[in-house]
């Protein structure tokens, strides 16, 4: 049963003003729904969202107009060809009832449910049809026949509605906005500026969220009027009475344990899943690849795939400074399987100090201010891939799924303390140097609790950095995931990474950088059938305090089927990050516009944070003691200033005042 989250007016948000005016080529999906503007208007409207995201796909590009209601409705697209390469254009229409789908994604199990409508007049051989014609047989159920990543809008003028959906786990990203004269949708921010000459505004109420978070949970972005739709939801908007309503077709529920399941039991069912995600994310007319970085995830996920694609080209981030290079322990698991790997070719890409003059890029690129330090090296091996193949896979999904950061482990010794004999308490703190503070401060809310191992500056320090005294920060209402109030805590702190962190932050950087090169990623580990069976399995397959380990099911199952050795399965796992405090703590070796932020300067010119508190910051980095296990470190606060510095410049700075210089 479909769980309404809210109703909007459509209509009566404030009208904006942007930025640029060119038509040259379309990409991803976009759209606008209006009642003021012309169709000849829209249709512009619609290539200028192209034009702010063609690095999204450069193959192609069309669009459809309809009239439906004293509406006008213009769909667009641009494609990065991976499926289907003469047949697969987009907007989709079909013949007999004028219903159109625009979809950016992939549709994994296509071709088991193409059968269930093989009696449709198809004009393609490719995923995104079937999705259509699933929809014109079962309504906005279909979304429940899918297995992919995938976010896009269906235009059903009998019914006079318009859908948007996202996938289960938000892999592919979708934004909105409402003005006085229209609605419009889009896979990246800077379309629906251009399109709709939208002015950015910042979004002060999620300030706080930001800098205690990271990054902007929830439906809300650091935009102010820019939203994105939730993971596992779609947007239904009525065209007659010109509003619409978000429904949730999909949560993650943990906690509903299979009973009497053993752990050989277990392995075997997870890797049989496991395999044939693999398998059908290997679906293409093109070359493929895959990312690698040495540990658990990534390793198993090579190694599943180059048993039919033998000659897969494999990319990994290196670094000069050893205790972040994972380049060794790659090189050491290929040898290890070496047979399989005979035919692959392994290209480091190099993250080095100067990969921080990019960093504005960056930034502009990803849209959103994201303090994650992974964004380095992420750009960095999506740009080495992206010289070579159009589509990689990943391993990214599995340590919000199964557990496999250190916050769960600290998360599980916190519970089960009181109950651990001394010798057992004084190894848990000997291996978790965070757990005594996090013991006396331990919440009972699990929102707060989730985030209290790792938040990065208290109401105090807010105060001081904001001017402001927020609330408590907790995540706000329509982020937080479906919880009955019995759960294990570790399976309630993987309810909230799941629902929150993983689409919000995590994948968020994982689309939008490597959509920037032209390169789609690929999760084996987010099909939703390994999800729904983690939710079943014990807590103790997923963290294990007397094993030492995170992720055991993944880790026992790969060495059980031969997958991976044991000293890889087992290997701790490493953060990928780069070396912040070691890059950061000399201000004058960083590139300027960095050096600005540190040095206080452009955060005095932007009067949002408050400079002498970023002054104080940035003289307290020391690289003494901080490693890539570091949960928190005066770097990390740093370098969610310096992030979100010039991400305010990029977009609330030079965008306004290209505007202001446009209309002059």
């Amino acid at each position: 049963m479909k769980d309404n989250i809210y109703f909007r007016a459509a209509m009566n948000y404030p009208v904006f003003h942007y930025l640029t005016k060119r038509a040259e080529i379309m990409c991803g999906i976009a759209g606008i729904i209006s009642a003021r503007h012309s169709m000849a208007h829209l249709s512009r409207q619609v290539r200028e969202m192209g034009c702010a995201q063609k690095h999204r796909g450069p193959d192609g590009r069309d669009f459809h107009a309809a009239g439906v209601c004293g509406l006008n409705i213009a769909l667009g697209f641009v494609r990065l060809a991976i499926l289907d390469l003469e047949t697969g254009m987009q907007p989709i229409c079909c013949p007999t009832d004028d219903t159109a789908i625009v979809c950016n994604g992939q549709i994994y199990n296509y071709i088991e449910l193409r059968p269930e409508v093989a009696d449709q007049p198809f004009v393609s051989s490719g995923d995104v049809e079937v999705a259509l014609h699933l929809y014109r047989r079962h309504g906005i159920e279909f979304l429940h026949r899918l297995n992919g990543m995938y976010a896009g809008a269906i235009l059903d003028p009998k019914k006079a509605k318009l859908f948007l959906f996202r996938d289960r786990f938000g892999i592919k990203p979708l934004y909105y906005t409402a003005t006085n004269g229209a609605f419009a949708f889009a896979s990246e921010i800077k379309p629906l500026l251009a399109g709709l000459e939208i002015t950015p505004q910042l979004n002060t109420d999620r300030l706080a969220s930001y800098f205690v978070y990271r990054y902007v949970p929830g439906e809300q972005t650091m935009f102010d009027g820019i939203y994105r739709l939730p993971p596992g939801a779609y947007l239904e908007y009525d065209l007659n009475a010109r509003g619409f309503a978000i429904y949730q077709y999909w949560n993650y529920i943990t906690g509903q344990q299979d009973a009497g399941l053993d752990l050989q039991s277990a392995a075997d069912g997870f890797f049989d899943i496991f395999r044939d995600a693999v398998r059908i994310r290997l679906r293409s007319d093109v070359e493929l690849g895959s990312f690698i970085s040495g540990g658990i995830d990534s390793s198993a996920v090579a190694a599943a795939a180059v048993g039919t694609h033998p000659d897969m080209r494999l990319y990994t981030a290196s670094f000069d400074e050893p205790a972040y290079d994972e380049l060794p322990d790659v090189r050491r698991f290929l040898q290890t399987r070496s047979r399989w790997f005979s035919q692959s070719r392994l290209r480091p890409a190099v993250c080095g100090k100067e990969s921080l003059e990019g960093l504005a890029d960056i930034i502009a690129a990803v849209e959103e201010p994201i303090s994650l330090g992974t964004i380095l090296p992420t750009d960095c091996v999506c740009r080495a891939a992206a010289a070579d193949v159009k589509a990689v896979l990943t391993g990214e999904g599995a340590d919000e799924i199964f557990a496999g950061y250190k916050k769960f482990m600290i998360e599980m010794a916190a519970e089960q303390y009181s109950r651990m004999t001394a010798a057992g308490q004084a190894r848990v703190n000997r291996h978790y140097s965070e757990l005594e503070n996090y013991l006396a401060t331990r919440s009972h809310d699990p929102a707060r609790r989730y985030i209290q191992a790792e938040a990065l500056f208290d109401s105090a320090e807010l105060k001081r950095l904001l001017g402001i005294v927020p609330d408590q920060p907790v995540f706000p209402g329509e982020a937080a995931p479906a919880l009955t109030g019995h759960e294990h805590p570790v399976n309630a702190a993987i309810s909230f990474e799941s629902r929150c962190r993983l689409p919000d932050y995590v994948i968020l950087r994982l689309d939008k950088l490597s959509m920037r090169h032209g390169l789609e990623t690929r999760t084996p580990f987010l099909d939703y059938r390994l999800a729904e069976f983690a939710a079943r399995l014990p807590v103790s397959m997923k963290v294990n305090l007397g094993l030492n380990r995170e992720k055991l099911i993944c880790a026992y199952s790969f060495v059980r089927h031969g997958l991976l050795d044991a000293r890889t399965a087992f290997r701790k796992k490493q953060p990928f990050t780069f070396p912040m405090a070691d890059w950061l703590s000399e201000p004058r070796t960083l590139p300027e516009p960095i050096r600005e932020v540190v040095l206080g300067n452009l955060v005095q010119q932007h009067n949002v944070l408050d400079s002498g508190f970023v002054r104080r910051l940035s003289e307290n980095i020391t690289a003494a003691g901080v490693g890539p296990q570091t949960l928190v470190s005066q770097a990390d606060r740093l370098f969610s200033v310096i992030v979100f510095t010039l991400w305010y410049q990029h977009f609330m700075r030079d965008y306004q005042n290209f505007r202001t210089r446009e209309d002059n």
